[in-house]
């Protein structure tokens, strides 16, 4: 699960960076709420865990933009900002859950763990694309009557194109959304696993837009 962090306090955002970090998770973490104008960055995160009194934007401004640019995307709200219609209205902005900071970081996790379990709810139903479907609990394919078991990453990357059918994804874009973005990849890992994906689906299944990277047609 991959996780955006938006905290300008260093000592917090530190600590929350690494007890995410120690459990599993992969934390992408941004001090400036200015940084966040690019709502593009959202497609590559699973969950946003969002402080409210930033520099130069404030949280709510940012929930509501985040709202705007993705229904979908799982936020938590931690925050000094105690007052009942601070709450209620990040709530009804669209924020999933509030923190009240200080807070155990024990708290923190459990809170995470219930909205991945949430969203990954959401994603359980198998997906159908040209007569295939999709079966996110299996990382498999059914086509043609039998079922194509594919790695979880190469199976996540499918998800990703399924998600974005019709849109281009670039090269930068589809390796920060599988490994996070200071991780290093191998240059060529992507192409492995986009030949895979053909091999086993179809070779036209995916296309290659040269110089700016791949596209799913619509169905």
């Amino acid at each position: 699960m991959r996780i955006l962090l938006v905290e300008d306090d260093q000592l917090i955002g530190d600590a929350i960076q690494k007890t995410l970090i120690r459990n599993g998770y992969t934390v992408d973490w941004i001090t400036d709420g200015t940084d966040l104008d690019d709502m593009s960055l959202l497609d590559e995160i699973d969950l946003l865990i969002l402080d409210l009194s930033l520099p130069g934007k404030d949280g709510m401004d940012i929930l509501k933009d985040v709202r705007t640019a993705n229904q979908g995307l799982p936020v938590l709200i931690v925050t000094a900002r105690y007052e009942l219609d601070a709450r209620v209205q990040g709530l009804d902005l669209g924020a999933d859950d509030y923190m009240v900071k200080p807070f155990e970081m024990a708290e923190l996790l459990a809170r995470c763990r219930a909205l991945a379990r949430r969203r990954d709810r959401e994603h359980t139903q198998c997906l159908n694309y040209r007569g295939m479907s999709i079966d996110p609990a299996s990382c498999s394919v059914l086509k043609d009557g039998n079922r194509i078991q594919l790695t979880p990453k190469v199976f996540r990357l499918l998800l990703l194109f399924v998600d974005n059918q019709g849109r281009v994804l670039t090269r930068n874009a589809l390796e920060e959304r599988l490994y996070g973005w200071d991780q290093e990849v191998e240059s060529n890992t992507l192409e492995v696993f986009v030949s895979r994906i053909r091999r086993k689906l179809g070779a036209d299944i995916i296309q290659t837009i040269r110089g700016v990277g791949y596209l799913l047609p619509k169905e």
